[in-house]
């Protein structure tokens, strides 16, 4: 099904010599360096629903204020003079620019008789996107290269959506990883852009018409327009016609239920109906339809259900993709002109695992099912009875099924851990598959191994994790290892190929994903256990993985590193400050960290139904019992921690990793360093930094992590 599924937010030898693998390093020889810079504190207690909640580092929210940034000035003089004093960062650095140059090509993205794709390679900063013609074999042109669009590459693609027959397309171009993107329009034909330029569509989703003359798409209010911060909220849809002044774009959906509500317009992969989604809840939507280029009502499939739900139409049927009343989801058919709940009849009912999601091709329903954390596809007629199982190369992850309703291939990615990114297609009337292409390595992937590990949790629950290491690892309890989790949003950590892992791997490391609750994997239910009053079970997982690790003897206390980023952020900053003395060293990457405050900044009002709010009272004393920055202690010997922020970061304000390293660097009673890392002309995401800025980011963590490991000497 050929939607806007991401309309909102909706993972060889090292060349660098003398790499430790197994003895620690002495670091006492060491050249002094500057101590961290002393942070201020101010006398700001908050009387919070009856319980006095200090917090010494409120100025540092002032982000443009002199005083802050003379701090971050000084911030990152300490930073640099501690990582700057490797020599084998510059090996580091130099390996991944090689890691990061290799040729990779998107899965083809068939559209009528026009097929897209990406491409990076070299030392691009950013893929360039093709056209093909009537083949997925034809010749290709290039389309759109925001290679083109800043010297320095930080001027970025944030999103795409092609018409029809990809004969337009409206992308979003944003500046220094804001995210703050201006829609545009290119005609694909001709290589020129149409006139049309509208601000603020952030997180665009768009429906086009039929006949191409204009689309529904999302936007939020101009800044100027509302009450300061108000911006990043009141998601409403409006109707372009291409050629005509946005400013005059009239609301079709403005009527929120909440200022929080997000929405999402995308149309069916016949395109003849427009869907549209309404949340205010990442576990639940509503869900409606209209026919496409109407101004008629739009009419509901689902509407106040415990669950989500999505569909498409084929023919006079509606296919319906939902966990509602079937926790791991199931497929139901409706009649279009009886499109409700009670009219639903389930032709592939709830498995073993769960079903990610659907597509229609060629008459015919692709199933991904995600089982145990690994992706299986299949082929059903459209009422429910299968015709066979695509096989797969190995154990891996499905991304990116796509084809035509009436069409005869189909087309997919696949990827593992030891599989880097292929795409293949198959013929719906043979059962034919073929590989297309895959990214070349110059690697022997062979000495790579990964395990699937289960353990049980605090309160029993078995979990899993993903154990990656390079064969003939010594099971002694000494191995460096890195931990990484996430957690959270019903987003789930699957196997993929990641190079940005390679140097870790060859310098003897072991890389652990934990499949912690609060994710997908395992459907509503996997989710539900680990949000709002039982986000702890997130944390008891993740801490649970790190003791087994121990028990095993992959690694100890000493030897063992956390990672993660965004809402995995606020789960190693939880961990941490929970159970110090369990890692050696954490990297925490454009965290939240204040859960008492978080939600007064930016969007983070649209997180309140997956945390809750420190405005009522229940649910302050669930996000304080284990907000990191409130539970920062005096005295405890913390890990070594390097925190890593962004100043265009408009997703989660960068005052969390600003407060907790001056919280850390002050409260830690031992000599591991505190480091803050604040990277300019960049945001919240990686996928959109140029290859220098990815270069130097992933230099500077595996630096920091090879460093207090014991893996590099200085």
């Amino acid at each position: 099904m050929k939607r806007s599924v991401g309309w909102w937010w909706t993972g060889c030898l090292l060349g660098v010599g003398a790499l430790a693998s197994h003895s620690t390093v002495s670091l006492a020889d060491e050249p002094a360096v500057a101590a961290p810079p002393t942070s201020r504190t101010v006398d700001v207690v908050d009387e919070i629903h009856g319980v006095s909640v200090a917090d010494p580092y409120r100025w540092l929210e002032k982000e443009s204020d002199p005083e802050v940034q003379a701090w971050l000035g000084a911030q990152r003089a300490y930073a640099r003079s501690r990582l700057d004093h490797f020599p084998r960062r510059r090996a580091l650095a130099r390996r991944f620019e090689e890691l990061f140059s290799v040729t990779t090509v998107s899965c083809p993205e068939v559209h009528r008789r026009r097929y897209l794709f990406s491409k990076s390679e070299g030392r691009k900063n950013h893929a360039v996107y093709y056209a093909r013609e009537r083949s997925c074999r034809a010749p290709a042109r290039a389309i759109l290269d925001p290679n083109t669009w800043s010297e320095d590459g930080t001027v970025a693609l944030d999103w795409m959506k092609p018409s029809p027959d990809a004969s337009l397309i409206a992308y979003g171009k944003s500046a220094s990883g804001s995210e703050k993107s201006t829609l545009h329009v290119l005609d694909v034909t001709t290589g020129s852009h149409l006139p049309d330029e509208i601000p603020n569509t952030r997180h665009c989703s768009i429906a086009w018409d039929p006949d191409l003359r204009g689309f529904l798409y999302t936007r939020f209010p101009q800044p100027g327009t509302v009450p300061p911060g108000d911006e990043y909220y009141y998601h409403k849809v409006y109707y372009h016609r291409l050629g005509s002044d946005w400013r005059s774009d009239p609301v079709v959906i403005g009527d929120l239920v909440k200022k929080e509500e997000s929405i999402g317009v995308w149309e069916t992969s016949d395109h003849r109906y427009v869907m549209l989604s309404r949340s205010v809840d990442w576990g639940k939507n509503d869900l409606f339809f209209r026919r496409a280029g109407c101004d008629e009502p739009f009419r509901p499939i689902s509407v106040g259900h415990a669950g989500a739900v999505s569909a498409d139409t084929f023919g006079d049927k509606l296919v319906i993709h939902t966990n509602i009343g079937a926790p791991r989801y199931r497929i139901a058919l409706a009649p279009i002109d009886h499109s409700t709940l009670e009219y639903w009849k389930e032709v592939i009912p709830e498995q073993k695992g769960v079903i990610r999601g659907f597509s229609i091709i060629g008459g015919r329903l692709l199933i991904t099912v995600t089982e145990d954390v690994h992706s299986r596809l299949f082929v059903y007629e459209l009422r429910g009875k299968l015709i066979e199982e695509i096989e797969l190369p190995v154990p891996g992850t499905v991304s990116g099924v796509n084809g035509e309703p009436d069409g005869k291939e189909v087309f997919f990615g696949f990827e593992s851990f030891a599989y880097p990114p292929a795409n293949f297609r198959y013929e719906v009337d043979s059962g034919k598959l073929e590989k297309l292409e895959q990214t070349e390595v110059n690697l022997d992937l062979s000495q790579y191994l990964t395990r699937q590990v289960w353990y049980e949790s605090k309160d029993g629950t078995r979990v899993p994790m993903f154990v990656t290491h390079r064969k003939g690892l010594n099971l002694d309890g000494d191995n460096p290892t890195v931990l990484s989790g996430y957690g959270g949003f019903n987003i789930g950590q699957y196997p993929k190929f990641d190079s940005r892992k390679i140097p870790w791997l060859d310098a003897g490391g072991v890389y652990v994903v934990a499949n912690i609750r609060g994710g997908a994997e395992f459907g509503r239910q996997w989710h539900e256990a680990g949000r709002r009053e039982k986000k702890q079970n997130v944390f008891n997982d993740f801490i649970a993985a790190a003791e087994k690790l121990i028990d095993l003897k992959y690694t100890s206390p000493q030897r063992l590193a956390i990672s993660g980023g965004s809402n995995g952020g606020l789960l190693v900053g939880a961990c941490m400050t929970q159970r110090p003395e369990l890692f050696q060293a954490v990297v925490c990457a454009v965290p939240l960290l204040d859960m008492v405050r978080y939600h007064h900044f930016q969007m983070a009002r649209f997180w309140v139904s997956e945390y809750g709010s420190a405005e009522e009272p229940e649910q302050f004393k669930w996000l304080y019992a284990y907000s990191p920055y409130h539970h920062v202690r005096r005295g405890a010997d913390y890990p070594a921690t390097l925190l890593m922020t962004a100043e265009s970061d408009s997703r989660v304000q960068s005052m969390h990793a600003y407060k907790m390293a001056a919280a850390l660097q002050a409260a830690t009673s031992g000599t591991r360093p505190i480091l803050l890392r604040v990277e300019k002309k960049a945001g919240h995401g990686y996928a959109c930094k140029p290859l220098w800025q990815r270069v130097e980011e992933q230099a500077d963590l595996w630096t920091f992590l090879m460093w207090q490991l014991g893996m590099i000497e200085s």
